[in-house]
């Protein structure tokens, strides 16, 4: 639960400040306010079935050139408190110093350092992540949508990946039981082109 949160954090308030990637990268900024991009996670219970939710507030951008995939940057920044796992008094636990202890950290980041792609479709999208004040190098698994006009004359362009971080890395060491030390960060982002 704890790492689930971080991560959510992280992914919640998305700011990117992409550096110059080739001429031919475009910028995308991550359609929050239509809905159409998430920070989701889950935390085995009990090592019997997923706990399972959200971070409801972040934003960000990435730029992303589909002839040079390898030059893609994203940025991303997530509130926190915004943390919802459907259940009120679970997440006044989860913002309490217990895990994401969000008085004292209140925004989780994620800022890209490479990708590699791998040819199928995937890739693999390498960068630093700070949740509750400790910032590790993790490894997202990463596949594209698509791209494309949307039907206000805008151009989308959607990617969906996962990563799974334990929980302790990040000082979050609340004992959950020994099947419940690792979470796992699912995002999906839809950018629409600048």
């Amino acid at each position: 639960m704890k790492r689930l949160t971080l991560a959510a954090s992280a992914a919640l308030a998305l700011a990117v400040s992409t550096p110059n990637v080739g001429a031919q990268a475009t910028e995308y900024v991550i359609d929050t306010k239509g809905a159409h991009a998430f920070v989701q996670f889950r935390v085995k219970h009990l090592g019997y079935s997923w706990l399972y939710g959200r971070f409801n507030t972040f934003d960000g951008a990435f730029n992303y050139d589909a002839a040079n995939p390898e030059a893609s940057k994203i940025n991303v920044t997530i509130d926190t408190a915004s943390v919802d796992s459907n259940h009120a008094e679970r997440d006044k636990h989860l913002r309490n110093e217990d895990f994401l202890d969000v008085s004292k950290y209140p925004k989780a980041t994620f800022v890209s350092t490479g990708v590699k792609v791998n040819g199928d479709g995937t890739a693999h999208v390498m960068g630093d992540f700070t949740l509750h004040g400790v910032t590790k190098p993790i490894t997202i698994d990463v596949s594209k949508m698509g791209e494309g006009k949307d039907p206000w004359g805008g151009y989308r362009a959607g990617f969906e990946g996962s990563t799974t971080i334990t929980m302790a890395d990040y000082g979050m060491t609340f004992n959950l039981g020994p099947a419940s030390t690792q979470a796992e960060i699912m995002l999906t982002l839809e950018g629409i082109r600048k």
